[in-house]
């Protein structure tokens, strides 16, 4: 009887109920919203390991929150990377480019111009600054709201709308859902929508250029719902055991569509502090500030070129709109959660700091923000020409069959040539191409 595990139970002992935790996020629609239990640590009290050190000395790091930028809107501490006022107007001038190019692509939606767009309203930094500190050749993986890696690295407006659009001008031919763009001349992996398959492809992608004895390294994005994907934890353990030249970037905004980060282990520990139990060099950083953002890529960056190995940065940030324009958040989270958010906004804090320093002012601020709404507003215009959705001027029907094969099969042909008499009969003989 007492080598049998239930025989207690059945002596009538009393034993303690087993309970499912679900988690919760702490506010919902209509509720006050309360930040207060986020610990926001104190810029520049942070210290600044060498970029070389072993992983483990980054374990602190994990667990705090990396800062640069003041309520005074001065910079401070060692994390300071010291950037020439001409550099931060230029990080800013992305940021104005990025937000105009946002609205404007929302509101085509809205008017029918494309099915789908998501906006990265208070993430910009976490794409802008962070491209800045990495190479323009360096390979980039990203996820589907870092439509400021393309900007910083100069990619056409016209082309990001194009295909956006869909349209006849679209260069990947209508076959990408709208806003996962690809850009082999920009380094820039083509953004896929199945959830952190970009971080294994990223660290291969790093494995293979240091076996080509190359210098370029890898950097990829994922939100932090997605690091509950396989996908996330065989990219980390790949990256630590060939010490691959990568950096792994978590996202960390609070939702996943209408999922809390809470689903994705938020309320056990940071998300950096993943980094520990694979051996990676970790860091915890305030998404919201531009200098932080741009110090600690830079570091990891410096980090896998000097073969030190690979780290995963946590950028704690919110995301301020829904997360797509098929989203309505106000159905599951309190409005005011952006308002309290405890970091604030990275444009204003990047503004308000060059203004602090005297090199900036609000007239320059509305110039700049005015020419890049204007700037958007042509590329736009130039865009629409080529066609917008369900307007005609869509990639020719036959290229459905292209590009997979070098020649196609007998069967593809068979499949083609019925489609293209169905369309014939269709249109009444008009639009085979």
């Amino acid at each position: 009887m007492a080598d049998r595990p239930d025989a207690d139970r059945e002596a009538g002992a009393n034993k303690p109920t087993l309970r499912l935790h679900v988690p919760e996020p702490k506010f919902r629609p209509g509720d006050t919203v309360d930040f207060s239990h986020i610990k926001v640590s104190e810029p520049g009290a942070q210290p600044r390991p060498d970029e070389a050190c072993d992983a483990k000395e980054t374990a602190p790091l994990c667990h705090d929150l990396i800062r640069v930028l003041g309520d005074d809107n001065k910079a401070h501490g060692p994390w300071d990377p010291k950037l020439d006022p001409d550099t931060l107007r230029t990080m800013l001038g992305h940021f104005a480019l990025v937000r105009a190019f946002d609205e404007r692509m929302f509101r085509g939606q809205r008017q029918g111009k494309t099915s789908f767009y998501m906006k990265c309203t208070g993430e910009e930094a976490t794409s802008v600054a962070a491209a800045m500190a990495l190479a323009s050749d360096d390979m980039v993986f990203p996820s589907y709201r870092q439509q400021g890696v393309l900007i910083v690295r100069g990619y056409d407006l016209v082309e990001m709308i194009n295909q956006i659009y869909s349209n006849k001008g679209d260069k990947l031919k209508g076959r990408q859902l709208p806003i996962m763009y690809s850009s082999r001349e920009h380094s820039f992996f083509s953004i896929s929508g199945n959830l952190a398959t970009q971080t294994p492809q990223a660290v291969g992608w790093a494995m293979a250029s240091a076996m080509k004895g190359d210098s370029r390294i890898a950097a990829t994005w994922v939100g932090e719902g997605s690091t509950a994907e396989g996908d996330f934890h065989s990219a980390c353990t790949f990256a630590t055991v060939y010490n691959a030249p990568v950096i792994l970037n978590v996202i960390n905004n609070q939702w996943a569509i209408s999922s809390f980060s809470g689903f994705a282990g938020a309320e056990r520990t940071t998300f950096a502090a993943r980094a520990l139990g694979y051996g990676l060099a970790g860091l915890r950083v305030d998404g919201n500030d531009a200098l932080a953002v741009y110090a600690a890529q830079r570091w990891a960056a410096n980090r896998a070129r000097a073969n030190a190995g690979p780290t995963l940065i946590e950028y704690f940030t919110y995301r301020a709109e829904g997360h797509s324009t098929s989203d309505d958040p106000t159905g599951y989270r309190s409005a005011q959660e952006r308002e309290e958010w405890p970091l604030g906004d990275p444009v204003m804090r990047l503004k308000n700091h060059l203004i602090a320093l005297g090199e900036w002012d609000e007239d320059r601020q509305a110039e700049m923000d005015r020419e890049a709404a204007e700037r958007v507003k042509a590329a736009t215009k130039e865009a629409e020409k080529n066609g917008t959705l369900g307007h005609g001027m869509h990639q020719p029907f036959r290229t459905m069959f292209e590009d997979v094969f070098e020649e196609l099969p007998w069967h593809l042909k068979e499949q083609a040539e019925q489609a293209t008499r169905e369309r014939l009969i269709k249109f009444h003989g008009g639009r085979p191409q």
